[in-house]
């Protein structure tokens, strides 16, 4: 069996973000890493699109999600974007990391990874 995986690197966002009233208040950058695993036996063998995970699909809808959402907790917000990715009847794997950029003093960024399997 081909296991095609697919990875979105450093999809960058705004959102809101955190517990503390300015976070509450103003959107903050976030970076996500996606990891897509599905079973690629069929598009390798026709070349056909309808065979292929569609991950522009997925993207938008992470993009959507974040973009509207408003979320106190890294889990929460990791969470929702890993279910998008799983909601998707071939995928059998996924995993999502979201970084917070600037979120301590002395650190370029806090993230935070999910994995879900089927």
């Amino acid at each position: 069996m081909a296991n095609a995986i697919i990875n979105v690197t450093n999809l960058r966002l705004r959102t809101f973000i955190g517990f503390n009233p300015d976070e509450r208040e103003k959107k903050q950058d976030v970076v996500i890493n996606l990891e897509i695993h599905y079973p690629a036996d069929d598009a390798c063998k026709t070349d056909e699109v309808e065979q292929a995970l569609n991950y522009k699909v997925i993207t938008k809808e992470v993009i959507n999600l974040v973009e509207q959402g408003h979320f106190l907790l890294l889990e929460k917000l990791v969470a929702e974007i890993l279910a998008v990715c799983h909601k998707h009847p071939s995928v059998h794997y996924a995993k999502a990391r979201v970084d917070k950029p600037h979120a301590l003093r002395f650190a370029d960024s806090v993230s935070l990874t999910l994995d879900w399997v089927k």
